[in-house]
């Protein structure tokens, strides 16, 4: 029985450049929301947390209306010449950064409202700019949480199932990736193929949430921000 591995690097490759996406999206988010004391707040942070609750088919199809041809995005991407961006891999980054934002913004957020205030003052009296209060203070001592946040934010991409489904489709080395991969093999009834990615997806469970503990032990014990 040979293995077929391309599910497995294109898995990895979507969740890697997902991580990268959902820091620089989700940062600013994550730091504004700790900071504000606009109305805004909770509206913004529900609509955040969305899709913890909303089933990811439903998720999934409306990116799928919202990426396809009729869409608002894909009317521009089509008036831009760049194609529709349904059924392609780069449809399966912006769904997966849609998907997973809240398991980025959340523990980075948590990490930015945990410092206090006082970090920010000391430096502002040191004549810092706010860029430079966020950038050299901020971030540093919420290392921790952004450590979080890249682990769950990956995990949770290569966990996916329904959005990628309803985006992507089952398309060999552009959207077929692991979880998509074990259904197609359980559906034509070849379960030694979907046995070998199953037991890798909990081991691969297992060392992320081994990893998230040992983060938040390690933090914990040298009482920085966990």
């Amino acid at each position: 029985m040979e293995f077929d591995w391309q599910p497995v690097w294109l898995t990895l490759k979507l969740a890697s450049l997902t991580t990268v996406f959902l820091l620089l999206v989700g940062t600013p988010i994550a730091w504004w929301l700790s900071q504000t004391r606009s109305w805004l707040k909770q509206p913004i942070s529900a609509v955040v947390a969305l899709p913890i609750v909303l089933p990811p088919t439903v998720m999934g199809f409306y990116l799928l209306i919202m990426l396809g041809p009729n869409g608002p995005v894909g009317e521009l991407t089509q008036a831009l010449g760049l194609g529709t961006l349904a059924f392609t891999f780069t449809g399966l980054v912006v769904g997966s950064v849609f998907y997973s934002l809240p398991f980025v913004v959340q523990p980075l957020q948590n990490a930015f409202e945990a410092l206090g205030q006082r970090p920010l003052e000391v430096a502002a009296t040191l004549r810092a700019s706010p860029w430079d209060r966020f950038l050299h203070v901020a971030i540093p001592l919420a290392r921790p949480g952004f450590l979080t946040a890249m682990v769950l934010g990956f995990a949770h991409t290569v966990g996916e199932f329904g959005v990628v489904l309803m985006i992507g489709g089952n398309i060999p080395g552009e959207t077929k990736v692991l979880s998509v991969a074990i259904y197609d093999h359980v559906e034509t009834l070849e379960y030694g193929q979907a046995h070998l990615l199953s037991a890798g997806m909990i081991a691969f469970s297992f060392l992320i949430l081994l990893s998230l503990y040992l983060i938040n032990g390690r933090f914990g014990r040298n009482g920085h921000v966990t």
